[in-house]
């Protein structure tokens, strides 16, 4: 297996591609190995010293490293985690865990903004090793999710003004601002 890795615009994170689906669809967040519990992936991920995030898409996976660890002493341990778990033939999430929320009562608005997010902006941060998940539109605000590499990115806050608030303002007009959830 060769895995390819790029830079991400997060210093503290890299992304690794291993050349087969991760999970297809959808993605998962893991800022613990307490979030990794059904995820034989990313249990393994954490066992490498200096992981302290793992972000599973759908043909990546990003991990952030702990700020007192450099890239040279990590990126062997992580790359041949990769290798063993897809060796395995161990799933990357186990099976009954659904990552997609159900949408089914959600208001036109939202289903705009949510497809919107969907087609334009989550395919470009997914190039980044990031992903942006919608949580919330109220009162004209729309609050988003910034995980894998937009989680803690020194330019996370002008693609959030700059770019997703100005094309959502754009197509919706009910939207007056974007801002990232912080919890």
């Amino acid at each position: 297996m060769f895995i390819q890795t790029e830079d991400t615009p997060n210093p503290a994170t890299l992304k690794f591609i291993p050349g087969v689906e991760v999970l297809g669809t959808g993605s998962l967040q893991c800022s613990s190995i307490d979030d990794a519990a059904h995820s034989p992936l990313a249990r393994r991920l954490f066992g490498v010293d200096g992981v302290s995030s793992v972000f599973l898409g759908s043909d990546f996976v990003s991990i952030t490293k702990g700020e007192s660890r450099e890239w040279f002493t990590i990126k062997p341990g992580v790359l041949a985690a990769i290798m063993e778990h897809f060796a395995s033939g161990m799933p990357v999430v186990e099976t009954g865990q659904n990552m997609d929320e159900d949408d089914s009562d959600d208001d036109d608005t939202v289903r705009h903004i949510k497809h919107l997010l969907d087609t334009r902006v989550r395919p470009a941060v997914a190039m980044d090793g990031g992903d942006i998940v919608f949580k919330s539109f109220e009162e004209g605000v729309v609050t988003l999710f910034m995980r894998g590499a937009c989680q803690g990115c020194p330019s996370s806050t002008a693609t959030l003004k700059m770019g997703i608030e100005n094309m959502l303002r754009h197509y919706i007009p009910e939207v007056q601002e974007v801002r990232a959830d912080e919890s």
